[in-house]
């Protein structure tokens, strides 16, 4: 089975539309036959996404790290929930247990995980797609960004054009499992 990671907020967000698509990237992940790989926590948009993956009958794997249990609980409903020592090894965890990478809405931490993963595809450590799904245009100011640090010489083309961006969850998910 394919497993897609999710990285997003330890928090709902301020438009209702951010937990609307949490929901619609769980029930989509599900219907394409995959797994959720998420933070593993009971809050926020992590905990939306990965209620939506099991409500629709889908395998959903947590990766956390021991001090965040306190902060952001375990999710009580994960079966296969792993506990790390450190941030770093949340990530190497989590980029070994999937197949793609998702971004939804999120702050510091979402943005630090994606990017990670969007660094190591550039140093040919992986080759997994990476997205963001730009609810409400969220993503729209980062997504001017890398254009602009293309258009000024700091990131090559072929690795914006290489990343993701979509509106829909359902188009999302299948494009990130090759299915479009």
């Amino acid at each position: 089975m394919k497993r897609i990671c999710v990285f997003c907020g330890s928090r709902a967000g301020a438009d209702p539309a951010y937990a609307e698509a949490a929901v619609e990237t769980g029930r989509a992940i599900v219907a394409a036959g995959a797994g959720l790989v998420f933070g593993g926590g009971s809050v926020g948009l992590m905990s939306i996404v990965a209620n939506a993956v099991l409500d629709a009958g889908g395998e959903v794997t947590g990766v956390i790290p021991q001090f965040l249990i306190e902060k952001e609980h375990l999710h009580p409903r994960i079966t296969d929930m792993r506990i790390v020592q450190t941030m770093h090894e949340r990530k190497a965890m989590m980029a070994k247990l999937s197949d793609a990478f998702i971004a939804l809405p999120g702050g510091f931490g979402t943005i630090e995980e994606i990017f990670e993963m969007l660094t190591w595809g550039q140093l040919g450590l992986q080759a997994k797609p990476c997205g963001f799904l730009n609810v409400n245009d969220y993503y729209t100011p980062l997504i001017e960004f890398l254009d602009h640090a293309v258009a000024q010489g700091f990131v090559a083309e072929k690795y914006r054009m290489a990343i993701a961006v979509e509106t829909d969850a359902k188009r999302m998910t299948d494009r990130m499992l090759g299915l479009l």
